[in-house]
């Protein structure tokens, strides 16, 4: 049977003979186990779900005989006043049981009188039903059995699932092993009664009352969703959650809502609450790293779980559903604006008193754990990776691009600058990123200092790019058939009441398009820009690569609308590498524990562009600002291309550029935007990028491995692995799953893509 995800027109995943890859079947010894272990699941369930049957006819029969008693009750009564009644009563009733047994008398003869047509019709309906009946409940137990088909019990049953993932370098070495970073396992009794309360109340009000799955719930979420338009609230139980946090795919498809509704009940009648609570405690997953609510207490209040008091414990409730955004290490408002309104729920159902609420006061203390190893670029591969690993669990081997020489000499050169020229620049923060034309990140700062903030500038940071924009103006000009030696009017214009300046003020009249480039021109640029078209130059910045959004107004030309430093490096690549997009990447490939196949990734996405016909006048305008331009301080004495930007105030400084190697940007400012004392791209950005890209030149030809690379030496595992390249894999095939590499075709089972 065909898979709903398969993709569509026919062929494209039906294609080759069976044996054009391993069969997933090799499990097939197996499955007899399976079976059995499912079968025991489901009887277990019958037999628990037959329980709850009879409790509710206990209930029901509980329920007809008061009923009963009360009706025997009023009958009795009835007779005694019946004796006290005049006879003309006695015959009234004496009239009526007349009347009931003509009745009766007059519906047997009609009965006997129906012809047998009629009642053989009776009897056809009344076997199908039962036909049908048994059809759905055949159906029911098939649909059950595919569903949970797999369903790894035992494992569920001890609680022995954990996923370890393991970063490693380009070259193979140990970057960081992070799976789920816990602290101590707690027991029930370790917990707080207000930590339980505020986590019930926030998130499973009724946990002690239902059976894993709350209709109550689920049928109040469904009103409220549809009320306001969106999904504002969720009808998942406690339980319901802890399966999906440990077990299961994350894919949102009927078998996984199946399995995640039978493991649910299943656990409810296996562990017991308490135990499902003890586990969800210890597993949810708070932000900053922290797995479970021991290692969140440690990291953002460095204390105990058993010494949280009532606010702290209503802040970890809050988080619970937004935990990367809510975190109070990175949105201490947010968070406390959560544990209000849990604090509020508290007092509404009496688990508080208003008093505790107020008395009580959360105060953050972060902490570090020593036990994590960490870096930006380590935690921007991390995401990925772990989407990678699936519901695997076992350790992942994942292979990066980072090169660990470059990467210490980016965190040197950023530094030193800071140590040395942040206090007079009014500069408190920096970040670099370097990368291969083709998007291989070798080395990622984020930040001044990792132990102090882990807020990566260079991924998450959106600021205003200045003139290191104007690549994106230009690159339309050289489209609309300019050239670098066309002339572009460099004089005073106002535009709705706006008049772009230049940055000393004065203007050169005609200039040339390469001139107007290089010097950083703002007048000539914003002309420029309105002769070709915004919208024209918004289409270019697309088709290299940004993807933020773009106000399309006529500063936009001036670098007005924000970006990050990892997409705008990626748009110089295109131009570095003569295609585009050229995305940034961070893994090269992975391993399961135990497979014998190598996963390769690369860059996520094929260029579609092709920029050669561009490429030479680009790349000359580029050198041209670093050899006669504002760009000068980045000169390497030998080829280098960049450009310069400083945004309004001196908010941001950049300068993003390439030699032949590398492709390599930076950003200097403040968290705060405050303005920095006159910093502009082309003196700290400038002079860090040259002090990076001179130390990475003297280290050799040290760099990331190719995107066709597998990185898996036979040394690794035991000889040349199969592999097969996820992102294109997933580009074929839309029922392709990246952990094991395989896509489900219209028959058979799944293959390995071999792509």
């Amino acid at each position: 049977m065909a898979d709903n995800n398969a993709a569509p027109g026919g062929g494209a995943e039906n294609q080759g003979p069976e044996s054009s890859g391993p069969s997933i079947e090799a499990a097939g010894s197996s499955d007899g186990a399976a079976f059995a272990r499912t079968g025991r699941a489901l009887a277990e369930i019958g037999r628990a779900l037959l329980r709850l049957g009879q409790a509710v006819r206990h209930d029901a029969a509980g329920a007809t005989s008061q009923l009963a008693e009360k009706l025997d009750g009023n009958r009795r009564r009835q007779r005694l006043r019946e004796t006290e009644v005049p006879d003309a009563r006695q015959n009234a009733a004496g009239l009526a049981g007349a009347l009931w047994t003509g009745l009766r008398r007059r519906r047997s003869l009609d009965v006997s009188a129906r012809p047998a047509g009629a009642r053989s019709r009776r009897v056809g309906l009344a076997r199908g039903a039962a036909i049908a009946s048994a059809v759905l409940l055949a159906s029911l137990i098939v649909l059950f059995s595919w569903a949970l088909r797999g369903v790894p019990w035992d494992e569920i049953a001890d609680g022995s699932l954990k996923p370890v993932v393991v970063l490693e370098t380009s070259a193979g070495k140990p970057l960081v092993t992070q799976g789920p970073l816990q602290g101590p396992y707690a027991a029930r009794e370790d917990f707080p009664p207000h930590l339980i309360d505020a986590v019930l109340t926030r998130e499973d009000r009724r946990f002690y009352g239902h059976f894993g799955i709350d209709l109550r719930g689920i049928l109040r979420a469904l009103y409220t969703n549809v009320g306001a338009g969106e999904v504002v609230q969720g009808g998942s139980t406690i339980t319901q959650q802890l399966v999906k946090i440990l077990y299961l795919e994350r894919d949102r498809t009927w078998k996984r809502k199946i399995q995640e509704a039978v493991i649910a009940f299943w656990l409810e009648r296996k562990l017991g609450k308490d135990e499902i609570l003890t586990r969800y405690l210890n597993n949810i997953y708070l932000g900053a790293g922290a797995t479970g609510v021991p290692a969140a207490a440690r990291i953002y209040f460095d204390k105990d779980v058993r010494e949280l008091n009532v606010s702290e414990s209503a802040m970890l409730a809050g988080i619970i559903r937004a935990p990367s955004q809510l975190n109070p290490i990175s949105n201490p408002d947010g968070a406390r604006r959560q544990a209000e309104l849990v604090l509020d729920a508290m007092i509404t159902s009496g688990k508080v008193t208003a008093e505790q609420a107020k008395t009580a006061t959360a105060e953050l203390r972060p902490v570090k754990p020593a036990t994590r190893s960490g870096s930006w670029f380590a935690d921007w591969v991390m995401q990925e990776a772990r989407e990678l690993a699936g519901p695997y669990r076992g350790t992942i081997k994942v292979r990066t691009t980072m090169v660990p020489r470059l990467q210490a000499i980016a965190e040197k050169v950023v530094a030193e600058a800071l140590e040395q020229a942040g206090k007079d620049a009014g500069v408190q923060q920096a970040a670099l990123v370097a990368m291969t034309p083709e998007g291989a990140v070798v080395a990622m700062v984020g930040g001044r200092d990792y132990s102090k903030s882990t807020f990566n500038r260079a991924v998450s940071a959106m600021r205003q790019p200045g003139s290191a924009f104007k690549l994106f103006v230009y690159y339309a000009a050289l489209k609309a058939g300019l050239t670098p030696f066309d002339w572009v009017e460099d004089a005073p214009m106002e535009i709705d009441g706006w008049s772009p300046e230049n940055y000393d003020r004065g203007y050169r009249g005609q200039v040339s398009i390469a001139e107007a480039f290089a010097r950083s021109l703002n007048a000539a640029t914003v002309a420029l820009a309105m002769e070709v078209g915004i919208d024209k130059v918004i289409a270019a910045a697309r088709e290299l690569g940004i993807d933020a959004k773009l106000a399309e107004t006529p500063s936009l030309a001036l670098g007005s609308s924000e970006v990050n430093l990892l997409d705008l490096t990626g748009a110089y690549a295109s131009v570095r590498a003569g295609a585009a997009p050229v995305e940034p990447w961070g893994i090269v490939s992975f391993r399961a524990d135990g497979e014998p196949r190598a996963f390769r990734l690369g860059a996520p996405k094929h260029p579609t562009t092709d920029l050669r016909q561009y490429q030479p006048d680009l790349v000359g305008l580029l050198r041209l600002v670093v050899e006669r331009g504002t760009g000068r301080e980045a000169d390497l004495g030998m080829f280098a291309a960049g450009k310069t930007g400083t945004s309004q105030n001196h908010r941001d400084a950049w300068f993003i550029g390439f030699n032949e190697r590398l492709v390599v940007g930076v950003w200097v400012g403040n968290d705060d935007e405050t303005p920095m004392n006159e910093v502009t791209g082309g003196k700290l950005p400038a002079q860090i990028w040259r002090n990076f890209m001179s130390a990475a030149s003297a280290a050799g030809d040290e760099s990331a491995p190719s995107e066709s690379d597998t990185t898996m030496s036979s040394a690794d595992d035991g000889g040349a692995p199969a592999s097969c390249n996820v992102h294109a894999c997933a580009r074929a095939y839309r029922s392709f799953r990246p952990y094991d590499c395989t896509f489900q075709p219209y028959t058979g089972p799944r293959r390995i893509c071999e792509k």
